[in-house]
């Protein structure tokens, strides 16, 4: 089990491991999840790695915008 300290001003470093291994970037924002007395850090992914997942999506059958209640 990795362990990590919070510093003065309540920041905690990541080890390189971790991110590394979760494709982690300087700026990435988290939820945090509280689950009794632990935190959880969910990673939100980059707007850019969903760049193209709607690629080929059937879009046919979307209504207009006039057509919208």
């Amino acid at each position: 089990m990795l362990e990590v300290g919070l510093s003065q001003d309540y920041q905690v470093c990541i080890p390189q491991e971790i991110r590394d291994l979760l494709n982690l970037k300087a700026g990435q924002k988290f939820e945090i999840l509280l689950q009794g007395d632990s935190i959880t850090l969910v990673p939100k992914p980059f707007i850019q790695s969903l760049r193209g997942v709607l690629k080929g999506a059937n879009i046919s059958n979307v209504r207009d915008r006039s057509e919208r209640i």
